[in-house]
């Protein structure tokens, strides 16, 4: 057990070392190259910081424990929204350009409805609970997400370019490569070496696989997220921040579930209704706080965080 903890403690120094990286790597090479920081955060900086979710939940299907890979989607989303914009919020308030409000969180939402759609087999029950997420299901999920791509990079291409480096001093092409690398792999082997501790300890106590997916797991591999997302705002970049939660949970959906579905379909258990209406829920309120003002507010963030901690309570409530 004080094995687990060394290593956990470890991988929490790794990911929040990689964080501050790839944060820093990401935004010189969208200055270099003058695309949207909104749009390395939907894309580069979510997609590093949501291999963890995607490593964890094939290898859970592959094992067969689809309960592990379904809940630590579910759950690394609700984190996401939740948690991660709370905290992030609450270090500096997130200012959001009305384009992400109007256009890119909405994906987001679309594809948490998306995804509530296809966990109910039966519409006439709100029991989830031996459904699945069939091969087919898997090859929507990958459709749309090779939708957002598409949109991501046309508004990025009539947008126009990103940030100067006014104010900032420049960095060369291949020390932006070099941090992001750098960041990446310290967010992946940080996050890996958390969840293989934190869910030995989890399993020693008896906690089955679904919670364990919804809690230690997702929030292991939500670690990066949290990490990155409050690092950029405390540097003032709310766009990688919140670019980075948004881009996140649309890959942990749409492209994590639809790999994971193709690869071995997946069986629902241990999973409720709650919690996937909670995860729909969380981003419909991240989408909501965003519009007033176009910012997430401090105490809006201290909500999102409350409701996550209430929602861990009922969580805990029901073990």
């Amino acid at each position: 057990m004080l094995l687990d903890i060394v290593y956990i403690v470890i991988g929490i120094v790794l990911v929040l070392k990689g964080a501050d990286f790839l944060t820093e790597g990401a935004s010189a090479l969208a200055r270099l190259m003058k695309v949207p920081e909104i749009v390395i955060g939907l894309t580069i900086v979510a997609a590093g910081t949501s291999a963890p979710e995607l490593f964890v939940s094939i290898m859970s299907a592959v094992k067969g424990t689809p309960d592990l890979a379904v809940g630590n989607v579910i759950g690394s989303n609700i984190f996401n929204s939740m948690l991660i914009v709370g905290c992030a919020a609450m270090v500096a308030p997130m200012v959001i350009s009305p384009s992400t409000v109007k256009k890119d969180i909405p994906f987001a939402v679309m594809a948490a409805v998306l995804l509530v759609v296809l966990c109910l087999d039966n519409f006439g029950s709100l029991n989830i609970i031996g459904n699945s997420i069939s091969r087919l299901d898997g090859i929507l999920l990958l459709a749309g997400f090779v939708v957002f791509m598409v949109y991501t990079f046309r508004v990025a291409k009539k947008n126009g370019g990103g940030e100067t480096d006014e104010g900032h001093e420049a960095m060369p092409v291949w020390k932006g490569i070099l941090y992001v690398a750098l960041g990446l792999a310290g967010l992946v082997f940080g996050s890996n070496i958390f969840v293989g501790s934190a869910s030995d300890l989890a399993a020693s106590l008896g906690v089955s696989d679904g919670v364990i997916g919804l809690t230690v797991v997702a929030g292991g591999t939500s670690l990066p997220e949290l990490a990155t997302s409050v690092v950029a705002a405390r540097k003032g970049r709310s766009a990688i921040a919140i670019g980075n939660v948004i881009g996140s949970n649309v890959f942990n959906v749409l492209l994590i579930l639809g790999i994971t579905a193709v690869i071995c379909p997946m069986q629902i258990g241990g999973i409720t209704m709650v919690d996937v209406g909670t995860m729909l829920i969380s981003v419909v309120l991240v989408w909501a706080f965003s519009y007033t003002k176009y910012t997430v507010e401090r105490w809006e963030g201290a909500l999102l965080t409350f409701l996550f901690l209430g929602y861990m309570g009922w969580l805990m409530y029901n073990l």
